[in-house]
């Protein structure tokens, strides 16, 4: 097992570039089994829950082809309706199967996403919408068991806003009989990105970027002519930007769209940084202290909440009390406990958490919990002072295409070494030689 070895204290400067959506990409790669034939998207990130979904999707019986920057996916036939729990285990984005296979064989039988017993992270928002459009389902075994006799438009309001229960009900709302009317949909830029891929399919979608969707079922989609890019990964970019504010560098990114990450920004701004945006370029640079600052996770166009651990990071170093809120899931303030390894000042109590910042952090071995938590850790050890060790980096690899190689670009001295490794000398020699620097 790998871990990520940092040897902080480096003011990172230099430009990088940010890759494809992952959460834009899985969803578009599960939606081309709405339209018969061979699709190509293009921006596709390399990462590993891009290879599950493509696994996923094979098991279904339609074969990819994976290029350096694009894949093709063949789905002119769909062998099997369902998505087994070794898959699914894997990726809670897997349950995205079950309104396209609904919508186009008619039947789905999906296994429930890890941990999910219709509770924490619940899909009930997702079974409801689809059975307001005619589907029907069974619970058994710890597979959701669906058929869709007669899968016909609906007016429906989802309880909460929830990103990949709007992005089901759509991809079955697409291929229904009649006119469907969404409402309290998802407004989230991936969101927006899948229906305009369905859109280039032949599908017919009003409202697209608001919370109220109305889609007019077409009798049968098709493999657009012209590839789909995938819209770039305002996470990733986020991420990067925060590495500039927690080492007081200067970091471009290129290949982002700054208007998907207007309330990042107002935050990052917020704390002291200098944020400057082009059409597709957002440059982040910090000479001064880092202020204190407040914010609450919302739905978009709110604070996102996979921003949330890494401006904790970054609160940790201001030079005052910040304040955050989260609003979108519980436990997710699994961070703080590592970070506090590295002395950070944390108090949060539910969904609220205050931070204390100090003039520095140590490095310390810890444990990512989740994937942005991880990056939350990397950024704090770019920071630290001394050598930080991240475990359990897998959880990166599904959400940040070649993070090391990106950060090391801009001046990181970080890298991968083997869980076995565990000489402070040691780890500092072998990083120093990976990075061209000994």
């Amino acid at each position: 097992m790998e871990k990520i070895v940092i040897d902080g204290g480096v003011a990172l400067q230099g430009t990088l570039r940010a890759s494809g959506a992952k959460n834009a990409a899985l969803p578009i790669l599960i939606a081309t089994l709405l339209a018969p034939g061979e699709h190509r998207l293009t921006n596709v990130p390399a990462l590993t829950d891009t290879g599950s979904t493509l696994s996923l999707l094979g098991r279904i019986g339609c074969p990819s082809l994976v290029g350096r920057d694009s894949i093709r996916v063949d789905t002119s036939r769909i062998a099997f309706s369902e998505a087994p729990y070794d898959v699914v285990r894997k990726m809670r984005a897997s349950v995205l199967v079950l309104g396209p296979l609904l919508a186009r064989c008619g039947e789905a039988k999906v296994s429930l996403p890890g941990g999910c017993a219709i509770g924490t992270r619940p899909i009930d928002q997702h079974l409801k919408g689809l059975e307001a459009l005619g589907c029907e389902f069974e619970l058994s075994g710890g597979y959701v068991y669906g058929r869709a006799p007669d899968l016909r438009g609906a007016d429906f309001t989802f309880d909460v806003v929830t990103v990949t229960g709007t992005e089901n009900v759509v991809m079955a709302a697409v291929l229904a009989r009649g006119t469907s009317v969404l409402r309290n949909a998802a407004r989230e830029p991936e969101v927006v990105d899948l229906c305009n891929f369905l859109v280039s399919l032949g599908a017919r979608i009003e409202g697209i970027g608001t919370d109220t969707l109305v889609i007019e079922g077409v009798p049968r989609l098709w493999a657009a002519s012209r590839p789909y890019k995938i819209l770039p990964d305002r996470i990733e970019t986020g991420t990067y930007l925060c590495a500039a504010a927690v080492t007081g560098g200067d970091v471009t990114v290129e290949n982002t769209d700054p208007t998907l990450l207007g309330a990042v920004l107002d935050v990052l701004r917020d704390a002291g940084c200098e944020v400057t945006t082009g059409e597709d370029w957002i440059r982040c640079r910090r000479s001064g202290p880092l202020r204190p600052f407040t914010f609450t996770t919302q739905p978009h166009p709110g604070f996102p909440t996979d921003m949330q651990a890494q401006l904790m990071t970054v609160a940790c170093l201001a030079n005052g009390e910040s304040h955050i809120e989260e609003t979108i899931f519980e436990n997710r303030f699994m961070h703080a406990a590592e970070l506090r390894r590295m002395g950070a000042v944390i108090d949060h109590c539910s969904s609220k958490a205050t931070i204390t910042g100090q003039p520095g952090l140590t490095g310390a071995a810890v444990m990512a919990s989740d994937l942005r938590a991880s990056a939350a850790l990397v950024l704090a050890g770019l920071a630290a002072d001394g050598l930080t060790e991240v475990l359990r980096i897998y959880h990166l690899d599904r959400g940040y295409e070649n993070l090391v190689g990106k950060l090391r670009g801009v001046g990181a001295r970080i890298g991968r070494v083997g869980d076995e490794v565990r000489d402070e000398e040691v780890m500092r020699r072998s990083l120093l030689v990976e990075v061209g620097l000994a």
